[in-house]
């Protein structure tokens, strides 16, 4: 469906009423106090950084012994030596070579004198013939300490009064250079805002209930307090991503006359503790200074994990001050705000209990999968500006498209229409959407991919065993298709097409389900002597299928009606529940399980030989059978379509004819549209 433009959001992001400012405030200024503060800050150290770096042009360092000798010497430029902080400092004259550099003349020397000695070497200097330029204090040492220390200490009130003192007000008002950390990063929609509406969420009528009666006690509060309720507090939306959660809030913010604030978990965790918090109360305070409204936390979970846990490093833990800030807005004192919170998460499962009680989450709305009629309503939601051709069943694809979501219906829809572009049709048809669900469910089909003639054969012999198994199996789902055309990581494909949506699985289809799982090994084996790694997935289906029937479902006669699987209700419930006997029981029942099944589908495969290779064959001659095509092929009915080779060499024959004779005048064109390869038949891609 279509968005809000970007540009619309960012007008309305620069919006003070939508950054949690007052109505009054007027926009902050380029230059506000934190870029300021921070200008100034750098300025501050780099200055420090110069004033404490700087050696003031510091002489070399020599022992007394040699200062005394150059005095005697009369090398001190104009034989005057200087007195400064306990140190003794002259210049050299120019040709007086240098007493600790050799080949270098001139310079400055510098000796440290110890505060108690200072009068005698002063005297032995002047003794020596060399004048004292400058006596200044002897306590120059202590100045100059106490002036580091008042540097020190202006550092540290600038680091005060920017930092702490801005961190200590940041729950409200500007606070300085860090206050917007304590402010709230919400959104504010309003019905103007959003162009969509509960006519755009399909296939979650349930869900779309929920939240029509939280629109209606929004608008009419009245109709609903007559008889005393109360608002309330919360709306929980729990499901799968890509079922329509958010989707569902921003159509609620297009129905609502009233604000709407909407915020994401992870917006509410910075680097430094407390201001998760701190912009908790700032959303929910100019949230009850709007009531009525709505607030929309998505992906809470980032926020609302259950505490306790052991997993917290101790101390003040950010996430958890987060969600007891959350706790307490919810259900603080005033009862009488009509603050509606609606929050998403697909993991409900990790939420603190505190969060999901009555008082605070009122309702939790499962938002499911979408059955067979709801895909066909979301099919028909996200198809109405797409250019559909009359014989598009959107009723079929919606049967074919089982455990998809409402995301992946869109996509269908896009990815349909964008193939339908790329080859200039002039309009979407029922195999361009064939082709975009196997693409978004199994990935691209890889059609320039170069297989080996050995490798093709295996792989067709493979699939051809699945479709056998499935066509002679009553408790099977129907075959669709079946292809040897690389998709995704898979060498090829055999499509089943349920006839509805099954909530429970019995024993029967289980186990034909790992009958059908069985056929593409046992058919490699039988047909091309080798057993080969493309059956991993194939065995870790069956394997699992046979391990939940005998831990969890309960159906396997000699481990009885018991749980041994992952308790996923018990959190406290660490590693195996059994004994080692019983481990190896489960062990036996599950191989028991596999072997009788297997046993099944070698005796279908050894049965219908024929029906195999002729697939095969097929396959290896067309690449894709539809299930009417194996079902001709199963009765030993021929194909009379044509091949992918007889297409090539068409094109091929067509290309040779044209360099062989001259062009034709642009009027000499066949009629109706017919080409070489016949009327109605469009080259293969490949």
């Amino acid at each position: 469906m279509p968005e809000q433009p970007d540009d619309q959001n960012q007008n309305e992001s620069d919006k003070p009423e939508e950054q949690g400012k007052g109505p009054q405030q007027k926009p902050a200024s380029p230059l506000s106090r934190w870029s300021i503060g921070w200008a100034l800050l750098i300025l501050f150290v780099l200055i420090m950084v110069v004033v404490m770096n700087s050696n003031n042009n510091e002489a070399d360092r020599v022992t007394f012994g040699k200062f005394l000798a150059a005095a005697e010497a009369g090398h001190f430029e104009d034989n005057v030596y200087e007195i400064k902080d306990n140190r003794f400092t002259a210049e050299l004259q120019e040709d007086v070579p240098h007493p600790n550099r050799e080949g270098t003349k001139g310079g400055t020397i510098m000796v440290e004198v110890p505060s108690e000695v200072m009068d005698v070497w002063d005297v032995k200097l002047q003794q020596a013939g060399a004048d004292a330029a400058a006596k200044v204090n002897r306590n120059g040492l202590m100045v100059r300490f106490l002036i580091n220390i008042l540097w020190i200490g202006l550092f540290i009130l600038v680091i005060w009064f920017f930092f702490f003192r801005a961190m200590r007000g940041a729950g409200g008002g500007p606070g300085g250079m860090l206050g917007n950390f304590g402010r709230s990063k919400h959104k504010v929609l309003t019905k103007e805002h959003s162009t969509i509406t509960l006519d755009d969420v399909a296939g979650i009528e349930e869900a779309k209930d929920e939240v029509s009666e939280i629109i209606e006690f929004l608008k009419n509060p009245k109709k609903f307090q007559r008889l005393g309720g109360r608002v309330p507090r919360g709306v929980l939306l729990i499901g799968p991503p890509g079922c329509g959660k958010t989707l569902l809030a921003k159509a609620v913010a297009g129905e609502a006359d009233v604000p709407f604030f909407s915020i994401s978990g992870s917006d509410f965790v910075e680097m430094f503790v407390g201001v998760g918090a701190s912009r908790v109360r700032d959303l929910f305070k100019q949230a009850k200074d709007t009531a009525p409204c709505i607030i929309f936390l998505d992906e809470i979970d980032a926020v609302g994990r259950r505490r306790g846990s052991g997993f917290s490093s101790g101390g003040h833990d950010e996430r958890e001050q987060t969600l007891n800030a959350i706790l307490v807005e919810m259900d603080g004192f005033d009862s009488s705000d009509q603050v509606i919170v609606i929050a998403s998460t697909n993991r409900a499962d990790v939420l603190d209990p505190a969060l999901t009680r009555p008082g605070r989450f009122d309702r939790s709305v499962q938002v499911h999968l979408p059955d067979v009629l709801g895909r066909a309503e979301i099919l028909k939601v996200h198809s109405r500006k797409i250019k559909m051709s009359p014989d598009v069943e959107l009723e079929s694809i919606a049967r074919g498209t089982p455990m998809f979501s409402g995301a992946e219906l869109e996509a269908i829809i896009n990815e349909a229409a964008i193939a339908a572009t790329l080859q200039e049709k002039d309009w979407v048809e029922m195999e361009d959407l064939e082709e975009a669900r196997d693409k978004v469910r199994y990935g691209r089909s890889r059609k320039s991919a170069r297989v080996e003639e050995d490798d093709k054969k295996v792989v067709a012999y493979h699939e051809a065993g699945h479709a056998v198994i499935v066509m002679h199996e009553d408790h099977a789902e129907p075959l669709h298709k079946v292809t040897i055309i690389p998709r995704g990581q898979t060498g090829g494909a055999t499509f089943m097409l349920p006839e509805r949506d099954r909530m429970v699985y019995g024993k029967k289809r289980l186990l034909a389900s790992m009958r059908v799982a069985y056929g593409g090994r046992i058919a490699e084996q039988m047909f091309c002597d080798d057993q080969y790694n493309g059956t991993a997935g194939d065995i870790r289906q069956a394997t699992g299928i046979a391990r939940a029937m005998v831990t969890e479902y309960g159906m396997s006669d000699r481990v009885g009606f018991q749980l041994f699987g992952s308790d996923d209700e018990n959190p406290y419930a660490r590693g195996e529940q059994h004994s080692d006997e019983t481990a190896q029981m489960i062990d036996e029942e599950v191989k028991r399980l596999i072997d009788e099944t297997y046993a099944q589908a070698r005796h279908i495969i050894d049965t219908h030989k024929d029906q195999v290779i002729a697939i095969a064959e097929a396959l290896l001659k067309y690449e894709t059978l539809t299930a009417e095509e194996v079902g001709k092929l199963m009765k030993g009915e021929s194909l009379g379509k044509t091949t992918v080779s007889d297409l090539l060499a068409a094109e091929r024959e067509k290309a040779a004819a044209a360099e062989d004779k001259p062009a034709e005048p642009a009027t000499d064109t066949k009629e109706d549209g017919e080409s070489d390869t016949g009327p109605g038949v469009m080259p293969s891609p490949a």
